[in-house]
């Protein structure tokens, strides 16, 4: 049954732990308080800043004067600030604690990459601006092309996609550029992608116009070579390959996937999620790859998530460089310059992917974590964070069971949910209880050839300290199931801001805006 907090508004049992022997009766909990939407403040019909009344009658607004209230209500300034403050409380972040998903490579960004965004000379530059006055932006992304071309073993890179699925498009449609320049697109309309690849791997294919044909997985968690072979032919345009892949796994036959995908004819694309797992020890032009989206976020420190800004620039072989979209910086005979047109040098070009040069900030805030790394650096990282998830694998593997046992992984520990049978408890239920103990989830059922998979990548900037506090919250959680404790895990989470949600419901109905309750005349007053 639901009862009425202090401010009137019913509380729902998912909101107040009514597990508590003693519920507040605020719903705060300790620090963290019970906040309101914006739209259920009392701050109708005031505002924050005072404005002197206008002088004269007159409006250049003409019939545009709004005639009804704006429908949203005033704050003043601490009001604001507490609102948003007593918000991000709710969120997990990076800056509170390691955030464990996999694939995702949730590092920490470092803030003098925040400070060299920042500056004005990169901060408040405009894409139209006469090239004479962008000199220092366009050498900054000359250096940025460097950096990564050096890194890769790769000819040509184009920085302009915005995300790693955009980086994808970017790579194939280069690809498809290819093969038409060749007379071939047409007899090539296949694009062979492993069970385990990236959901946007397929996606972007067929966006792309291709039809997607699956390879099979060895038991160990690679690319099945022998089904590889048998599905490449004259109607395959390229095969789209993870490395390491997303099972946590170097593909220790990449260089014979390779020779046997040119063999046919096909271009070799590989996402370059998990760069981060070798980046400094592994280039991927040595293994024959022609084109490779790099997610400046995972690798190299840029922020992630939220939508955007991002940026997935793409390494191009020799043979796909050619068809790189335009723009891109060159050395002219009074600085640098942007070749911006399909034409002269550009002229095999595919178009373009964005009306200007890409996210500028993005592309600050990754020189300055490679210049700051240096060579080295970017090595150890790569380093530190295989380190890291093998840590996490041995400190685990006597409770959780891992789903490739044998050998080591890279960049992140993969388990399944064999451990768990005969609980009662599944992958989902574990997730929640770690939630209650402060830890975000790791990735819940992915990758999808693994049941019940938990994948953790903890990235190359946890220390130890922190690793073990992760592994003891996961080892005394194992422990709990083993022993029958099903009750902490099928009503987690217990202390979160919420309770555990309907996420059928909520995914099949979702409510998306705001109305006020009946009986109610707030967005009139």
């Amino acid at each position: 049954m639901s009862t009425m907090n202090t401010v009137g508004r019913p509380t729902a049992p998912n909101v107040v732990d009514h597990d508590y022997k003693h519920p507040t009766l605020t719903g705060g909990r300790g620090l963290l308080q019970d906040e309101l939407l914006i739209f259920e403040s009392d701050g109708w019909g005031k505002t924050g800043v005072d404005l002197p009344e206008p002088k004269g009658a007159a409006s250049d607004l003409g019939d545009l004067v709004r005639k009804d209230p704006i429908g949203l209500p005033g704050l003043s300034e601490p009001e604001a600030m507490r609102h948003y403050v007593r918000l991000s409380q709710k969120n997990h972040a990076i800056d509170l604690a390691l955030y464990p998903l996999g694939s995702c490579t949730m590092k920490h960004n470092p803030r003098l990459n925040e400070k060299m965004a920042r500056l004005p000379g990169f901060s408040d530059i405009h894409p139209l601006q006469p090239i004479s006055t962008v000199q220092g932006a366009l050498e900054l992304m000359d250096q940025l092309s460097h950096w990564l071309k050096t890194l890769t073993g790769m000819p040509a890179v184009a920085l302009s996609p915005k995300a790693g699925a955009h980086g994808e498009l970017c790579g194939l449609m280069a690809i498809r550029a290819a093969h038409e320049a060749s007379g071939q697109h047409e007899a090539r309309r296949k694009v062979l992608v492993p069970t385990s690849a990236h959901g946007t791997n397929p996606a972007t294919a067929a966006f792309v116009g291709y039809s997607v044909v699956e390879v099979a997985q060895t038991e160990d968690g690679r690319v099945d070579v022998a089904d590889l072979a048998s599905k490449l032919g004259p109607d395959v345009a390229a095969i789209m390959v993870t490395n390491p892949n997303t099972c946590g796994l170097f593909e220790r036959d990449i260089l014979e996937i390779s020779r046997l995908t040119h063999e046919a004819g096909a271009y070799f694309y590989c996402d370059g999620a998990n760069f981060n797992a070798i980046v400094g020890r592994v280039r991927p032009g040595d293994l024959g790859v022609d084109a490779m989206h790099i997610n400046l976020h995972k690798t190299f420190s840029t922020p992630h998530g939220g939508g955007g800004p991002g940026a997935g620039p793409v390494v191009l072989s020799e043979a796909l460089a050619p068809f790189a979209p335009a723009p891109w910086v060159v050395h002219g005979a009074e600085g640098y310059e942007l070749i911006e047109r399909e034409e002269g040098e550009a002229a095999q070009a595919f178009g373009r992917l964005c009306a200007f040069q890409g996210q500028m900030g993005m592309y600050v805030r990754a020189l300055s974590y490679m210049m700051s790394h240096g060579s080295d650096g970017l090595r150890q990282v790569a380093e530190d964070a295989v380190l890291n998830a093998n840590y996490i694998k041995a400190r685990l593997q006597d409770l959780m069971s891992p789903a490739f046992p044998e050998g080591p992984c890279m960049h992140e520990a993969l388990f399944d949910d064999e451990w768990l049978k005969g609980t009662d408890i599944t992958t989902l239920d574990f997730a929640k209880a770690m939630i209650d103990e402060g830890f975000h989830p790791m990735t819940m059922y992915f990758p999808l050839v693994v049941h019940g998979a938990m994948l953790i990548e903890p990235t190359e900037t946890e220390s130890k300290a922190e690793l073990d506090r992760f592994i003891n919250a996961l080892r005394l959680l194992a422990e709990a199931a083993k022993a029958g404790d099903v009750e902490r895990f099928k009503g987690a989470p217990f202390h979160a801001p919420l309770r555990r949600l309907d996420e059928t419901r909520a995914a099949r109905s979702p409510v998306l805006r705001w109305t006020a309750p009946e009986g109610t005349n707030i967005a009139a007053e």
